[in-house]
């Protein structure tokens, strides 16, 4: 190819623009808790509600592969994607050696409500609608919990529930699969780090080997050994370089090592009352969360509204997994709710 002739990403990036009048495509950095964070929003129509994706992890951030499911919701809602601190084009603007002490839940949580407050003022908007997916699950339900009044509903992918419940199912949903398929490799490999999570220490070689081979059967993505268009992505972005995705695994090393202690006491298990319409949508074959948990919780939970989705060809990538039915439950499930929402407190 000549360097005149266009590269994948300009490509992507020009049929990603956002050209309407109307509409709004904007990235920029803003100091959120004390240092410079990075923020992306786009959306064919700025009267469109406002929603803001809070990313899994820790420190795998949704804004390089975005391009690959997001345009049709931009119809729908103007979306915003914050790489949080320690992650992705947000590791590239701080020293990780003056963030790596900051790295607790309580400040995401405090960045994220820091955030909501930024947006709702530069966009004008009343309130914001948070979807959140995985260890972001956990950010966007005490931020909810904290401030609720920011928050017209909660949409919870790939919910965590309780840490230590989530290794347990995890690890035994591979080996058993494990030993259906009489995988003698995956069987030795999940005895060494039995048993799990178990009393000892969680440390992150014991989960990457518990995850491996969950994985491996369909926990991350349902039906597929591997998820490698998933991990592949941001190397396509029109919203990232090479730096930029370099920095995605050096974040993610940063940050596991510091939030694993906090990260494995999460338990919501004991909250029986949520402020704000709340859905969570559910991969029938996830096995990264386990979906079981979320569906148990929502059954206890009172809420002014509360529906479970069930994403039946589905693991723990639902925006990638069934991108149609992500948007048609956004748009008949969800928007109905915020809409009245917002005719009720104008």
């Amino acid at each position: 190819m000549s360097s005149s002739e266009p590269s994948a990403r300009d490509i992507i990036g020009d049929l990603g623009r956002i050209v309407v009048p109307e509409g709004i495509q904007e990235s920029f950095t803003a100091p959120i808790g004390g240092i410079d964070q990075w923020i992306n929003t786009r959306g064919q129509d700025r009267a469109n509600p406002l929603l803001l994706f809070i990313h899994g992890g820790p420190a795998s951030p949704a804004l390089p592969t975005l391009w690959m499911y997001q345009r049709p919701i931009e119809e729908v809602f103007t979306v915003v994607n914050w790489d949080q601190r320690g992650a992705g084009r947000t590791y590239l603007e701080a020293d990780p050696d003056a963030v790596r002490d900051t790295l607790h839940i309580d400040r995401y949580v405090s960045d994220a409500l820091e955030l909501a407050e930024l947006l709702l003022r530069r966009y004008a908007a009343p309130k914001l609608v948070l979807m959140a997916h995985s260890w972001g699950t956990i950010i966007g339900v005490r931020a909810v919990l904290e401030r609720p009044e920011l928050f017209s509903a909660y949409i919870g992918i790939g919910q965590v529930i309780n840490t230590r419940e989530n290794e347990r199912l995890s690890y035994d949903y591979a080996t058993s699969e494990a030993a259906r398929n009489a995988n003698t490799a995956a069987l030795e490999e999940l005895a060494a780090i039995a048993p799990y999570p178990g009393l000892a220490p969680i440390t992150r070689e014991r989960i990457i080997i518990a995850r491996k081979w969950a994985q491996y059967y369909g926990g991350l993505s349902a039906f597929r050994h591997e998820s490698q268009y998933y991990f592949d992505a941001p190397r396509l972005s029109p919203e990232y370089d090479d730096r930029a995705v370099a920095a995605i695994d050096q974040g993610n090393h940063l940050t596991l090592e510091r939030i694993l202690p906090e990260f494995l006491e999460v338990d919501f298990s004991a909250i029986t009352d949520f402020p704000i319409p709340l859905f969570l949508f559910m991969g029938r074959h996830d096995y990264t969360t386990p979906s079981v948990l979320a569906e148990a919780w929502l059954q206890q939970v009172n809420a002014p509204c509360k529906r479970g989705i069930w994403f039946e060809r589905s693991a723990h990538l639902i925006p990638f997994e069934e991108p149609g039915k992500l948007l048609l439950s956004l748009v008949q499930q969800v928007l109905p709710v915020v809409q009245a929402s917002s005719e009720d407190h104008p």
